[in-house]
């Protein structure tokens, strides 16, 4: 029986303390890194799940991918551990973007961003 309302509200309330954990971590340890959030359709979940990591400048992100892919990778892994949800990191569920790239290609506009984003990998 697929969970309901209730238990599908428990396991993204779980998820959002899990990263966010992970988010305060990263803060102290990774160059240029703000923020992280993610995206999902609970019904789908692990399928659907993304986790995009925000760094200040594209130079920033370009940096993080070459020195601190896999912490970046070892802080989701744990936080999905500590969720309950059962999906490895990959390329697939973990995203990188930039507040420099939001703004230029977006105006900064976030959810604009992430719902195009979330559209394309369906």
């Amino acid at each position: 029986m697929p969970p309901g309302k209730r238990e599908l509200a428990r396991i993204e309330r779980r998820l959002i303390a899990t990263l966010t954990d992970a988010c305060e971590t990263a803060k102290g340890e990774i160059k240029g890194f703000t923020w992280l959030t993610h995206t999902v359709d609970l019904n789908e979940l692990p399928e659907t799940l993304t986790v995009i990591w925000v760094f200040e400048t594209e130079a920033d992100k370009t940096l993080a991918l070459t020195q601190a892919k896999a912490r970046i990778f070892e802080l989701t892994a744990t936080a999905l551990r500590e969720a309950d949800i059962d999906l490895r990191p990959s390329d697939r569920c973990v995203r990188f973007d930039s507040e420099q790239e939001c703004l230029r290609t977006h105006g900064g506009n976030w959810r604009a961003r992430l719902a195009q984003n979330t559209r394309g990998q369906r």
